[in-house]
């Protein structure tokens, strides 16, 4: 399963979020599932989609993408987990 993380350089949101997601996986309910992180500056079409968007978080599922809702800045790690939890994780 793969979480992926739509984000550029610089951006403390960005940063924030991946911070709390790699706590997150690293504990057992979220063995086998993995973080792709995706820096949109270096593809034109994902810059277009998500220039004002970050950070996005995406499932993927069968190869195709589904955008989950974006957590609060103020999310605790504990309230991410539960996040991931609803959303199939």
């Amino acid at each position: 399963m793969r979480l992926i993380l739509y984000a550029k350089p610089g951006c403390h949101l960005c940063e924030g979020l991946q911070e709390k997601l790699e706590q997150c996986l690293s504990g057992e309910d979220f063995k086998g599932v993995e973080l792709i992180l995706r820096d949109i500056t270096v593809r034109e079409d994902w810059f277009e989609a998500y220039q004002y968007e970050i950070p996005v978080l995406a499932r993927e599922i069968e190869e195709k993408e589904r955008v989950l809702p974006r957590p609060s800045p103020r999310t605790s790690v504990r309230q991410l987990e539960k996040f991931l939890h609803k959303h199939g994780f």
